[in-house]
């Protein structure tokens, strides 16, 4: 497909927005785990691993971005205006997405480092955070 500038742009920013966003989210959770790795250390406590999965969780929406961007490249169906706006709009969405799992992340690495408990209440919420990338995905899929 011959997706054109303005249609290219639209493919780059699908991507390109979902990235930094992940980028974003995992920093904010990424410092949070290290923050409480410190307070863990500094209480002669063990610091959980387990916070790696708080501080990665962002990263899924860089993989949403370019599954969105490869499907908007392979449509017959729309025009370069279309691809454009799907592409932005989405890549923003992706980004929202990921910022707020790197808040909850965050929030999420302090508690756990703290108590020990809720992993699961914690995962929970960041897929709440999550499903909002996989349903832009998916519907946006839809409409290519």
């Amino acid at each position: 497909m011959e997706a054109g500038l303005l249609g290219q742009i639209g493919l780059g920013a699908c991507l390109g927005l979902a990235s930094i966003g992940s980028a974003i989210g995992a920093w904010m959770a990424g410092m949070a785990a290290i923050g409480a790795w410190k307070k863990c250390l500094m209480q002669n406590k063990p610091p959980p691993f387990i916070l790696v999965a708080f501080a990665g969780a962002p990263l899924t929406q860089t993989i949403y971005g370019f599954i969105l961007m490869q499907s908007l490249f392979n449509t017959t169906r729309l025009n370069v205006a279309e691809i454009f706006g799907i592409g932005v709009f989405s890549g923003l969405a992706f980004v929202a997405s990921a910022v707020a799992q790197g808040s909850v992340g965050a929030a999420a690495c302090d508690a756990y480092a703290e108590t020990g408990q809720g992993f699961g209440n914690y995962m929970l919420i960041l897929g709440l955070c999550e499903t909002v990338a996989l349903f832009v995905m998916v519907f946006s899929m839809l409409m290519a």
